[in-house]
């Protein structure tokens, strides 16, 4: 029994879909609201809360991923271009990297907040 490359991804796709709590990996525009003022450029958004700056981080992030699977899955089809997979496989992985240090430092802050002394 041979497993094609599309099988695999076909298979994939189907097992992230399945997974509790994928739904809500999707970028979360209204939990941010656009502000305007003097210390920030008219249309930037700004969060209301770390977990929400996260939340977005995630869902961006998660968005970047399935972008470079789809581009991916085009090529090896051969309806896709190698400099877009490419391109999108270095920003998936930019922003695996990026997830993945903020990552780190919550999990060092958090253990730095519980070795203190009260």
């Amino acid at each position: 029994m041979s497993i094609g490359a599309l099988d695999a991804i076909n298979a994939y796709g189907r097992t992230l879909t399945s997974l509790p709590g994928v739904d809500h990996l999707g970028p979360a525009e209204e939990t941010v609201a656009p502000v305007a003022t003097s210390a920030t450029a008219p249309g930037t958004f700004v969060a209301g809360s770390f977990g929400n700056i996260v939340q977005t981080m995630v869902g961006d992030t998660a968005a970047t991923l399935r972008t470079a699977e789809a581009e991916s899955a085009k090529q090896v089809t051969g309806k896709g271009d190698l400099i877009d997979v490419v391109t999108a496989v270095g920003a998936a992985g930019s922003a695996l990297n990026t997830i993945v240090a903020v990552r780190d430092r919550m999990v060092n802050a958090y253990s730095e907040i519980m070795r203190m002394q009260i």
